[in-house]
């Protein structure tokens, strides 16, 4: 055979290969994902052997009622097993004398002892897989579980489940306007049509139910904590009550915020005074009018007296004037008000971290016994990295309700992938020492250290109209972890993560363990190229560009040099008994951890200490080294996770690699602008080179400080 004719036969061979691999390829990834189904992915499983096993016990579905809720169960079983398994599962009234099928029991007899009605347990019994609760959402949640159980490829031979939520109210607070945006939303405009509303139900309201409901999240605030009294009119209550129509048969409840001037813009009254008599009367008619249409509505959520909302400080009263007057409204009904902490004044010479504090503490125990006060997880707002909120340890006798950030307002939007699981987990796991050692934020939100009946917890919703729902699809994960904790705060991230990689991008074990460590690890990433050491956020109206320069505004704490306090001498804020003594809010054993800058764990720092540039650190490196070090690191590690995600292409849908793909592009990108800005303004101060192992920023500070007026000028 001469030369020509190999190197042909030997085309033929490689092009035949090519193509077969790529039809296996084609085969692995058959469904199209666009990102819609987030984790509620019911595709066909490939192991014979678990499928095989699935099918001893998927013959039936016995369901206890029609009710709505035990039907949006069986509905999702149904939906799961055809996905999964290929096959239409009938649903009988009754199992009696059947076996090798799913049987939803609703428990009479207590014998479960479920630690509230919620919980659920899945067990093999007599040859059935039976889900049991004391409530039809209970069954719900079970339902979910078992499928989730079964996307994960786990036995269902002898399969013992058993799980009750810790907390009682697990809401996402959604920042939604009436006419279609979304403050800090990163997603597109508003999952609500108000405009369609109440005549036309989108189908993403029924998506999103389900969604809320795979996790146990059981509440949604439908609009902006900004609010407009707008949404007190009985145009927009009988809008909401359509939503509130599809979301009830799968166990979630409506909420509004409030405008709390409503009574005078719109009821027409001189005043919003909570002591008033007439204003009173019109909130309680308000309330009433709102049940009529959502017998079922959930309560309030109120932002007053906060960066210009009015409240009940307008008229000399106290938040808990404002919030016992909304709660005596809702004595006849089951509903609660939820009151935001999150409050600070403009004054040129006070600390913001204490303000919330300096408010609230003096009216523990004042407060009605439908309130919840929703408190940040840390004083100032939402930035990558604070220490826990002083609240949490000082109002023992008031219920306090956890508020989280989805939406990625200080995390880079949409274009930066930061897993959000251990901010919430390093807030939760925190000891406050209010009862001594082991009274931890989460025991003071789940009600166990304090003994509450009324918890909460709520995320601020980073879903949007895009079709993936969230923007970046990685962002998924923390709509997700978020869900996972509120029903159980004790698990970790790492197991949150290695879930929501499993059910949404892929069942290849070693794929799965390289996205994990990569989730896992990109929250100090970001934290290093952006705040390092507790650095606070630079301040700008966007939230996003690097502005550390930012001097000018209409009070000071809507700066970017009030938070980082660089000088000559040094950078950071010192809130020891030197400063502003904000570390005094905490208990004593919180403040040592935090106290003195030679022991002060490095992540909080400069939250606490003004540290001289030339000050040697643990790490062995001076204060301005290890700022650029961590800044170079940060920026430079992104280059790491590209790398991480690259080598798992063949294991993910094509379309959602690419675009997370695009996305490291340009987070790599922003994280050089933000590292430049950072160096070589802080320098201006330090007056030190950059360290030689670093590559000099290429720009000047004058045209990085361009390029960012140019952003905000877009």
């Amino acid at each position: 055979m001469n030369r020509n004719k190999i190197a042909l036969l030997f085309l033929g061979l490689l092009l035949l290969k090519s193509s077969v691999f790529a039809q296996i390829k084609k085969d692995a990834f058959a469904v199209t994902d666009d990102g819609y189904r987030l984790w509620l992915k019911y595709d066909p499983i490939a192991d014979v052997g678990v499928k095989k096993e699935y099918q001893k016990f998927t013959q039936f579905i016995a369901a206890p009622s029609a009710n709505p809720v035990v039907k949006s169960a069986t509905d999702e079983v149904q939906q799961g097993l055809s996905g999964l398994l290929g096959k239409v599962v009938p649903v009988v009234l009754s199992a009696k004398g059947q076996s090798g099928g799913i049987v939803l029991t609703l428990v009479t007899d207590k014998s479960q002892d479920f630690a509230n009605k919620e919980g659920y347990s899945i067990e093999t019994v007599q040859g059935n897989i039976r889900v049991s609760s004391e409530s039809e959402v209970g069954l719900l949640y079970g339902s979910f579980a078992l499928l989730r159980h079964m996307q994960t490829l786990q036995s269902l031979s002898a399969i013992t489940l058993r799980s009750s939520p810790k907390v009682r109210y697990r809401m996402l607070n959604h920042w939604d306007n009436h006419d279609g945006t979304i403050e800090r939303g990163y997603a597109g405009s508003s999952l609500w049509k108000w405009y369609e509303l109440p005549e036309r139900i989108d189908p993403r309201y029924r998506d999103y139910a389900r969604a809320n409901a795979s996790l146990g999240i059981n509440g949604s605030v439908l609009n902006n904590v900004n609010a407009s009294a707008r949404f007190m009119s009985a145009e927009y209550i009988e809008k909401v009550a359509a939503i509130a129509n599809v979301f009830r048969p799968y166990g979630i409840k409506v909420y509004l915020s409030v405008y709390f001037a409503a009574p005078k813009t719109l009821g027409g009254l001189g005043t919003s005074d909570p002591l008033n008599p007439q204003v009173q009367a019109w909130w309680a008619a308000k309330v009433k009018e709102i049940y009529q249409y959502i017998p079922d509505f959930g309560g309030f959520l109120v932002k007053a007296n906060s960066e210009g909302e009015p409240g009940p400080q307008d008229y000399g009263r106290t938040h808990a004037d404002g919030a016992n007057m909304l709660a005596a409204a809702f004595k006849p009904y089951d509903g609660v008000v939820i009151w935001r902490a999150f409050v600070y004044k403009s004054d040129p010479k006070g600390d913001r971290f204490k303000a919330a504090y300096e408010e609230f503490t003096p009216l523990d125990g004042q407060f009605d016994e439908k309130v919840i006060v929703q408190v940040k997880n840390g004083p100032i707002d939402f930035q990558p990295r604070e220490p826990f909120s002083p609240l949490f340890g000082n109002m023992p006798k008031t219920p306090l309700g956890m508020e989280f950030q989805l939406t990625q307002e200080y995390l880079g939007f949409a274009t930066h992938a930061v897993y959000e699981a251990p901010i919430f987990k390093e807030c939760l796991d925190a000891d406050t020492y209010v009862n001594g050692k082991g009274s931890t934020v989460a025991r003071i939100v789940d009600g166990t250290l304090h003994g509450y009946a009324r918890t909460a917890m709520a995320g601020v919703a980073n879903t949007g109209s895009v079709r993936n729902w969230t923007g970046h699809p990685l962002a998924q994960a923390n709509w997700y972890a978020f869900g996972r904790l509120t029903w159980d705060h004790q698990l970790s991230s790492e197991q949150i993560a290695r879930e929501w990689v499993a059910l949404t991008l892929t069942k290849d074990k070693k794929a799965n363990t390289q996205i994990v460590n990569m989730m896992l690890h990109s929250r100090d990433i970001y934290v290093d190229y952006n705040t390092p050491l507790g650095l606070s956020r630079p301040w700008t109206g966007v939230h996003f560009a690097p502005e550390p320069w930012q001097n000018r505004s209409s009070r000071p704490d809507w700066t970017a040099v009030y938070y980082h306090k660089a000088d000559s001498v040094g950078l950071g804020f010192d809130r020891t008994a030197n400063g502003s003594n904000a570390l005094a809010q905490y208990r004593p054993e919180v403040q040592r951890q935090w106290s003195n800058p030679d022991s002060c764990p490095l992540p909080y720092l400069l939250w606490f200490h003004h540290v001289s540039w030339d000050k040697k650190l643990s790490t062995g490196q001076t204060l301005w080294h290890e700022v650029c070090s961590r800044l170079y690191a940060g920026a430079d590690s992104v280059l790491w996770m590209q790398q991480q995600w690259d080598q798992v292409k063949a294991h993910i849908n094509p379309e959602t690699f690419a675009d997370v793909e695009a996305r490291l592009r340009t987070q790599h990108k922003e994280a050089i602008w933000w590292r430049n800005a950072w160096v070589l303004y802080l320098q201006s101060f330090a007056r030190q080179p950059i360290p030689p192992k670093f590559k000099k920023p290429e720009q000047t500070l004058e045209q990085v400080i361009k390029s960012v007026d140019v952003y905000l000028l877009r």
